[in-house]
């Protein structure tokens, strides 16, 4: 197995969920390593192999950053009904236990896409070790109910965070997160991809297209990685 700080190789991987498994595979970085690995986990209605995550793990890739996508229980048994908060904390859990198993990396950051970036803040929020959390569409409410917000544990998280969401995303009013974000004390860094919607998506009028909207996405993740190391809130690396 490779010592900490070499070069890792891609690779598959089967990991145990208490009597059951799942599949995830990590990909390491595509240019200079940043010696942060990011496990990703897929949203609601997507899967580690959907066109919004491989998309946005190849853009982080390109900057540095090694990824490590993964199924949630019920996506790996074909399912479109998301398992219990519980379970999919468990199983981001048991992916996390095997990245550091697998690679030792130097940084591990977690998150993801919508329900699975709110499970990895959730852990986080737990006191979970990570170095950092990566969110891509927080889904702060479900859509046209503004009342029924998923924030209460946000205060919790200690780690730095970078949050994404459009503000055409019916599932994140703008005022309200900023309002929520009152309330938070960690380093939270959040960015508001203008007229895009819960999937990244932004309207041609807008002059950009979605894959430059990822590439964005994922210029910001890096140099957030970097202005986080220099403050000395991630492993120094290499």
């Amino acid at each position: 197995m490779p010592g900490r700080g070499q070069q890792q190789a891609r690779g598959e991987w089967r990991v145990a969920v208490g009597e059951e498994e799942t599949s995830a595979i990590h990909e390491p970085p595509t240019s200079s390593d940043l010696g942060v690995t990011f496990v990703f986990a897929h949203g609601a209605g997507g899967n580690m192999n959907d066109r919004g995550v491989l998309q946005t793990a190849s853009a982080l890739r390109a900057r540095g950053i090694g990824v490590v996508r993964f199924n949630f229980l019920y996506k790996e048994k074909k399912s479109s009904r998301p398992d219990p908060m519980p379970r999919l904390k468990e199983t981001f859990s048991a992916v996390v236990a095997r990245t550091r198993e697998e690679l030792k990396p130097e940084a591990l950051v977690i998150g993801g896409r919508s329900m699975g970036g709110r499970a990895g803040s959730m852990l986080a929020a737990e006191g979970f070790a990570c170095d950092g959390l990566l969110l891509l569409a927080y889904p702060l409410h479900p859509p046209g109910k503004p009342d029924q917000l998923r924030d209460a544990h946000l205060p919790a998280i200690k780690v730095p965070v970078l949050c994404f969401n459009g503000t055409r995303d019916p599932f994140c009013t703008p005022s309200l997160m900023e309002s929520v974000l009152k309330r938070v004390t960690t380093d939270w860094e959040m960015q508001w991809v203008e007229g895009a919607d819960h999937s990244f998506h932004v309207l041609k009028s807008s002059g950009r297209t979605d894959a430059q909207v990822i590439d964005g996405i994922a210029d910001s993740a890096a140099s957030w990685v970097d202005r986080i190391k220099r403050q000395g809130q991630l492993p120094a690396g290499r």
